[in-house]
């Protein structure tokens, strides 16, 4: 992957001095009554009548569905010519490509970041998926210009990309931790990679490299929608970790809530 110059600046959301840094980390932090992945008293998982459950499934994103099943496991390994036994067929976007020049890998991995109005999380597509994904845009390669390998180190910059992203969202959310304090999910995501920010447009006239990715994610804050604007800009080589990424995440102005803490967290900054 080519490396552009690096933006000069420091990244939003990265105070420049602890004294920042030690306010959010102590507004993260969750109540002792309301430890992260158990379940509590006071602040349960809503359980959802049979309709409404079905009524979840059937908006949850297709990638999603029968997800787990392809979540490969420590003590178990995912049998790769599983069939869905009520089409005896596998699932659509798992199928080889007709012309992939070689095997990619069916197994899925599990995010950190937790899925609205259900207890399990969201999980990344596989290699194969990511694949056919890539396919679909139009993406066409030759033998000689991709190897398997190359496949399992984007999926690996991919799925690091989205923790950090997640990562991020949950620093502003901990300004929110009092109203909210079993934490956020997240409802839905979309690309946006064609649709440059305001702030990325005047970044960019100022001298600063565009984005190469935007992606909006609606986060539900225990019962209010609230979506953030993560614009990716190229950081240089990818590191040990499979970073590479400089992410610009903030809360979109939809709201006075959103516009307060921009300005709140723009005072730090400033002041310290």
């Amino acid at each position: 992957m080519g490396a552009s110059t690096s933006i000069p600046s420091t990244p939003p959301l990265q105070p420049q001095s602890s004294n920042v840094s030690e306010q959010l980390q102590a507004a993260a932090s969750p109540p002792p009554g309301c430890p992260m992945h158990q379940k509590m008293e006071g602040c349960p998982m809503p359980k959802e009548s049979t309709q409404n459950a079905e009524s979840q499934n059937s908006s949850l994103p297709a990638h999603q569905e029968r997800a787990y099943e392809y979540v490969e496991c420590p003590m178990k390994s995912q049998n790769k010519d599983d069939i869905d036994p009520s089409n005896m067929m596998p699932p659509p976007n798992q199928t080889p490509a007709p012309d992939q020049p070689f095997p990619l890998s069916m197994n899925r991995e599990e995010s950190s970041i937790p899925r609205a109005s259900s207890e399990k999380k969201w999980v990344y597509p596989s290699e194969q998926m990511f694949w056919n994904a890539m396919l679909k845009k139009g993406w066409r390669w030759k033998e000689e210009d991709v190897k398997a390998e190359d496949m399992k180190n984007i999926i690996k910059i991919h799925n690091q990309n989205n923790e950090q992203a997640w990562n991020e969202i949950l620093k502003w959310e901990a300004l929110h931790a009092k109203e909210c304090p079993c934490g956020p999910t997240l409802v839905r995501f979309g690309g946006k990679a064609k649709e440059f920010s305001p702030r990325a447009r005047i970044r960019s006239w100022m001298g600063y490299e565009l984005p190469f990715d935007r992606h909006d994610w609606i986060v539900d804050r225990c019962g209010t929608e609230v979506r953030y604007v993560i614009d990716y800009y190229d950081g240089g080589e990818v590191d040990k970790n499979y970073q590479f990424t400089i992410l610009d995440v903030r809360p979109a102005f939809d709201s006075m809530n959103a516009v307060w803490d921009r300005m709140k967290v723009g005072w730090w900054r400033w002041s310290s």
